[in-house]
């Protein structure tokens, strides 16, 4: 059966491997997209967006595909390896992630997360790590914030934020007061709520390195960040073990109020 659209090229990713293998073996059973969509228990649309690596299959998917098709765990396994390995196309989907959830719980014990940043905090950022184009890293933190912020269906923000990030002079003393007045106004919304984990909670598990975790309608996804990169988290037991360094980590934190007083004391000192 006819196909107008390329495949995916395999070499670019295990994922893209996975729907280069989907549109492969549907074109050799000679299976529309409705009818492969019928094994999975999609829509045809679905099976058409997943062939183009805008949607990913699920294990109960690939077990009715293999089923079908005859190809024992081969999409099981496909899907188990590429969600343990580095995907080169990791932002692009953690920013569609971060579009679908319908909460984001973020720990960050550096710097204020993008989407609680102003342009001049991003700005000194994008100055500080030498991008081509600051004004283009700017304008699309912003996107990304507009996008989690504004609307009714915007997620609850859960954020716990190490002490330390308020002290740091990121842009100077007058973008900082300004970062710090933003979180305020923030910590206002109903769906917004920021937690500071005090200096004098000494040493916690956070201090390794920054997190998030994403949780969609059916499951939830995780992010690690790192240095010029991070990595997407979608192995179901190791999710759940971040969810679990956030709440012991919130534990070490401050309430809200106890937060907000805190935030309003370091902005002062700013000024």
């Amino acid at each position: 059966m006819a196909n107008s659209r390329e495949p995916l090229d395999p070499k670019i990713s295990l994922w893209h491997f996975l729907a280069y293998a989907l549109r492969f073996e549907r074109d050799k059973h000679d299976h529309s997209l409705a009818q492969c969509g019928q094994i999975i228990s999609a829509a045809r649309s679905t099976v058409s967006n997943m062939e183009a690596g805008r949607l990913k299959l699920h294990d109960d998917q690939a077990r009715a595909l293999d089923k079908k098709y005859n190809t024992p765990r081969l999409f099981e396994m496909l899907i188990w390896f590429a969600r343990t390995s580095h995907n080169p196309d990791w932002f692009r989907q953690y920013t569609e992630y971060e579009l679908q959830a319908t909460m984001i719980r973020i720990y960050q014990g550096q710097v204020i997360p993008v989407p609680l940043q102003t342009e001049d905090y991003a700005r000194a950022f994008g100055e500080a790590g030498g991008a081509a184009d600051v004004e283009a890293v700017v304008a699309a933190r912003m996107a990304r914030q507009k996008a989690l912020l504004g609307g009714s269906g915007a997620p609850l923000l859960l954020v716990l934020l190490d002490e330390g990030v308020l002290y740091r002079p990121v842009g100077g003393a007058e973008v900082m007061k300004a970062q710090l007045q933003r979180l305020l106004e923030l910590s206002g919304r109903p769906n917004v709520i920021i937690r500071v984990i005090p200096r004098s909670a000494g040493a916690y598990i956070g201090l390794d390195g920054p997190f998030q975790i994403m949780s969609l309608e059916s499951r939830d996804i995780a992010y690690i960040g790192a240095f010029r990169g991070g990595r997407l988290v979608e192995v179901p037991s190791e999710v759940r073990q971040l969810s679990m360094d956030f709440e012991r980590i919130g534990a070490k934190a401050l309430h809200e109020d106890a937060s907000r007083s805190v935030i309003r004391k370091v902005m002062e000192e700013y000024a």
